[in-house]
């Protein structure tokens, strides 16, 4: 099973210091500055959201050049074979691939001629997946679990409330196991799953469950 890292929204405090981790480590590394995970909001919660690392990756089954690959348990992108035809985001469910770029860093700053004028201005921004820069060579990013990190995932580390967890096949083994040691354990006489029992009764043998309710047609005749 892939490892995936999750987070829970009544820790998050939607501070965005997970986003601000995750653009510089992967900027340390010479790779895309654009964070790969992404604070959702809502009226009450907040969470960060990101990649789920899924078994059968539609991202990598559509990826034409193999930029994307089954490593180490995760689903990792592979930024120079990336050839930013933006399938990967289109086929992924979850919206967790976004295209970021960059400029060569050997070409001139002005090489413009006659023959040769100065690209136009890059229109109003729409979206990742629609606008182009001229330039700019687009890449796409996704969560890669800082799989050149010992430490893990910078996200989980530098959380300041620990809203974010990694989780592996080992702990979702150990959570099963904790679940039917739970479950073996015996139960209160009155206990039920609904919160009532289904059927008691005294020691004269007299039940002492609710009637069931009589159904409106029943109550008509």
């Amino acid at each position: 099973m892939n490892r995936f890292v999750i987070a829970d929204p009544s820790l998050c405090i939607g501070c965005n210091t997970c986003m601000a981790a995750c653009s510089q480590t992967h900027q340390q590394q010479g790779l895309q500055s654009e964070p790969r995970l992404v604070v959702m909001r809502s009226a009450n919660e907040s969470a960060p959201q990101m990649c789920h690392q899924c078994e059968d990756a539609p991202c990598a089954t559509v990826c034409p050049v193999g930029a994307i690959s089954h490593k180490d348990g995760a689903i990792v992108l592979n930024e120079s074979l990336c050839v930013s035809c933006k399938l990967c985001a289109i086929a992924c469910p979850f919206g967790a691939i976004t295209m970021s770029g960059s400029k060569p860093l050997d070409a001139p700053a002005d090489v413009n001629t006659r023959l040769a004028p100065r690209a136009p201005r890059a229109p109003r921004p729409v979206s990742p997946l629609l606008d182009w820069v001229a330039g700019v060579r687009a890449v796409a990013v996704k969560c890669d679990l800082c799989s050149f990190r010992e430490e893990g995932p910078a996200c989980i580390e530098t959380c300041p409330t620990g809203a974010i967890i990694e989780v592996s096949d080992e702990a979702i083994t150990q959570s099963n196991q904790r679940k039917r040691r739970q479950s073996a354990l015996p139960m209160p006489d009155d206990w039920h799953p609904f919160g009532e029992p289904l059927h008691r009764s005294d020691s004269t043998g007299v039940s002492l469950s609710k009637s069931p309710r009589p159904s409106k047609r029943e109550q008509d005749l």
